[in-house]
């Protein structure tokens, strides 16, 4: 793909203008019991607070804003296992158009009566069998409809690179400054648009890319210096980030700007989930807490260092809930 195709931290501090007063603006949140249990100090970014209750508004929304008006009235097309879909049903009604989500069989009920409850259109599809990209050509072509895909397209890169905009200006604010930021990871969309902010604002601090055990394609691709899929032999735990190969952008950008990788299993997940909600009072779901669960074992170092983590979305099924509270 042409570099020239790629997205910059220009086209993140444009996002973060765009979308003021549409998005929520969540807070950065600090607990002195997550600062001892690490040794360092802890600024927690959390997105389950966000509309649809993950960052994935941010990408969505600015997205759908920046269709141009000859191509709305086709609508828009996507596939997700429930937060992209609900952020594209949210941000498309808001505008006035169309929205077609396909989702896994297997997607959590919550994620797909939300996407639903927004007006937006689901078709289902298996998620190991099918190809998720040409079905989703397919339905935008019968219809005369625009995919915006998950992850891999530059204005929802930007969108998300929004995240780190407001953590940064609110260490800042607060007299701090990163030295390491841990992004929860699928597809690399969020760590991308996060990475390119961190390079516009915070040079020297770290980025590091969590995923799921077994699901850590990003982690393999940047060890491999180039992309390559995850075995997909991990757990299905963390439904919200079982990509098996980084996009073709997200890793262009994060290839040369993060620090590393790191997998963390479903205990350690679980623990996280409880974490989160035993002390900074947030209902977080697997995929969103597998950067505090890195966090948490240490495998992002924090002793005497300030890292910042991204809890990336809430929209978790209560059985599953249930199971971290136990």
């Amino acid at each position: 793909m042409p570099v020239t195709t790629l997205p910059s931290f220009d086209d993140v501090r444009a996002a973060a203008e765009r979308l003021k007063g549409r998005v929520v603006r969540t807070p950065m949140l600090r607990h002195p019991v997550l600062d001892a249990a690490v040794g360092g100090t802890v600024l927690v970014k959390p997105e389950p607070l966000q509309r649809t209750g993950s960052f994935k508004f941010r990408g969505a929304t600015n997205a759908v804003l920046k269709l141009p008006a000859e191509r709305r009235a086709g609508g828009v097309v996507t596939h997700s296992s429930g937060n992209h879909g609900q952020a594209i049903a949210c941000a498309s009604a808001a505008e006035g158009v169309r929205a077609l989500v396909a989702m896994p069989q297997d997607a959590p009920a919550i994620k797909v009566e939300s996407t639903r409850r927004w007006g937006a259109e689901v078709v289902f599809f298996d998620r190991l069998g099918t190809d998720r990209d040409a079905l989703a050509q397919k339905l935008a072509e019968e219809r005369g409809a625009t995919i915006i895909p998950p992850f891999d397209h530059p204005d929802v890169i930007a969108g998300q690179g929004t995240v780190a905009v407001e953590l940064i200006e609110d260490a800042e604010a607060a007299g701090l400054r990163l030295d390491a930021l841990a992004i929860c990871t699928g597809g690399g969309g969020l760590t991308g648009g996060c990475a390119l902010a961190v390079e516009g604002m915070s040079p020297g601090t770290e980025v590091f890319a969590v995923e799921p055990e077994g699901w850590d394609d990003t982690a393999r691709s940047l060890a491999a210096g180039q992309r390559v899929r995850a075995d997909g032999k991990g757990s299905t735990f963390c439904d919200s980030l079982l990509s098996a190969t980084p996009g073709e952008i997200t890793f262009a950008i994060n290839a040369p700007r993060l620090s590393g990788g790191v997998a963390v299993t479903p205990e350690e997940v679980l623990k996280a989930m409880r974490f989160a909600f035993d002390h900074l009072k947030i209902v977080v779901e697997p995929g969103g807490a597998v950067a505090l669960a890195a966090v948490l074992a240490g495998y992002i170092p924090a002793k005497g260092r300030t890292v910042g983590v991204v809890l990336s979305g809430g929209n978790v099924d209560p059985a599953v809930f249930t199971r971290a509270m136990a």
